[in-house]
């Protein structure tokens, strides 16, 4: 049954070299400067989306592995999203945004005041996915690189901590009696003394409180624990799995199961699966595509394995093509998931690393569900499906360039407004407002 879903754009290399590598550099933006962003943010408005989230990795890496991250520009520079979100905000009137945010960066009280600014001089569009990288803890101060649970641990004692501040005006406290002249009253402020394992702070905060709501929080992730997170704390969950039924309804269970248990209603977290899509004009020219990617060159390998050294702060380039990964290669920091990115289902100790990389240089059809190569009609389709199999949305997956943007969308905005999958207009109450609307 055809049903409304929500919308966003992924921004996953972060507010980073934007056109770096490809023909659309020639357009000639400065990624430095907002505007390509803000031309691409008011076309994701008209489009009807409802968010765009931007990743950010705040450090660039160990002293060993820095050039792999710079060279190339796949994992670095990046300048900070949060500060970006103003420029986002005025270009647009209703679309959300939402960048990456750290514990580790950030301490309770001064994220809290900042998220509030930011969440009253945008009317309610802010929201946060909070992230849980360990590796950066060295650039702030004496924070300590805890392990992956004890992260999410952290996560959860910054954000309830941050939320006690919000709340730290109560009830009747913001009075603005303007014929007594009475602005507050300071009996109904709560001092939110706070001593845990990780913060220590004491309140209330210096904002107001909010009118329509807390920023929305976003989360990543696929680990236990953090769907664990996301279930007792989340709006948005940023969905990786593959997108067969069986993935996406035992994906979504997990997330649902893990909300209840801490007392919140399956509803309360929307799930969109976030998907690269290649829209072409016709379904021969996605057939070539994917035939052309089935025998990579020894060049289209190693710049893949360019990019793979970047996240996996690994030097791949190094290593010979036909022999298999080295033992112990991985630091113990690395993601797990992004090793399994490079790996899939493979056996590490014997398979070759040329077959890895051209597991991933090889393209699929969105007509066959082997991969996101084909029309507006056949990407429809497949939305369509998800929402069949109980998806909340979707999150397309790109670069935040006016020319990105429009690749995806100018033949696919019509198909999916004329199969009643797309909105055609978004909630003027904000964020949160949006996500509820359905």
């Amino acid at each position: 049954m055809t049903r409304l879903q929500h919308f966003g754009w992924f921004l996953a290399r972060g507010f980073g070299p934007h056109g770096w590598g490809h023909p659309s550099l020639e357009w000639n933006w400065e990624w430095t400067r907002p505007e390509i962003y803000q031309q691409s943010a008011r076309e994701l408005e008209r489009a009807g989306f409802e968010f765009v989230l931007i990743e950010d990795a705040p450090s660039l890496g160990s002293a060993e592995t820095i050039d792999l991250r710079v060279r190339h520009a796949f994992g670095g520079p990046k300048l900070d999203p949060l500060v970006l979100a103003p420029y986002l905000f005025q270009a647009t009137s209703r679309l959300g945004v939402i960048p990456t945010v750290n514990p580790a960066a950030y301490l309770p009280y001064t994220a809290a005041r900042q998220f509030a600014t930011l969440q009253h001089l945008s009317a309610d569009r802010l929201g946060l996915n909070v992230v849980t990288d360990t590796a950066s803890a060295r650039h702030f101060g004496d924070a300590p690189q805890l392990g992956h649970d004890a992260a999410y641990d952290r996560a959860e004692e910054w954000l309830a901590g941050i939320r006690a501040l919000w709340n730290s005006w109560g009830d009747g406290a913001l009075v603005r009696d303007r014929a007594t002249g009475v602005y507050a009253d300071g009996s109904k402020l709560d001092a939110v003394r706070h001593r845990g394992e990780y913060f220590a702070f004491e309140g209330p905060l210096n904002a107001v409180p909010f009118t329509r709501g807390e920023p929305v929080i976003a989360s990543p992730g696929g680990s236990d624990r953090g769907l664990a997170f996301a279930g007792a704390n989340s709006d948005i969950q940023l969905a990786l799995a593959p997108l067969t039924e069986k993935s996406v309804r035992d994906y979504r269970a997990r997330i649902h199961a893990a909300a209840i248990e801490r007392g919140r209603a399956a509803s309360d977290v929307k799930v969109l699966f976030a998907i690269p899509p290649v829209i072409v004009s016709s379904p021969e020219e996605a057939d070539r595509l994917v035939a052309a990617s089935a025998a990579p060159s020894d060049g289209d390998l190693r710049l893949i394995a360019q990019r793979q050294s970047s996240d996996l702060e690994t030097d791949l380039t190094a290593l010979e093509l036909d022999a298999p990964l080295p033992a112990g290669l991985f630091a113990e920091h690395v993601s797990q998931g992004s090793i399994r990115r490079l790996t899939g289902d493979r056996d590490a100790a014997t398979t070759p690393l040329r077959a890895h990389l051209t597991a991933l240089a090889r393209l699929g059809r969105l007509s066959d569900r082997s991969g996101f190569v084909g029309t507006a009609e056949e990407f429809a389709d497949l939305v369509e499906e998800l929402g069949e199999w109980g998806n909340d949305g979707v999150l397309l997956w790109g670069d935040l360039h006016p020319v990105t943007v429009h690749r995806a969308l100018d033949e696919l905005v019509p198909v999916l407004r004329r199969r009643g999958i797309l909105r055609e207009e978004l909630s003027d109450g904000g964020l949160r407002a949006s996500l509820r609307d359905f």
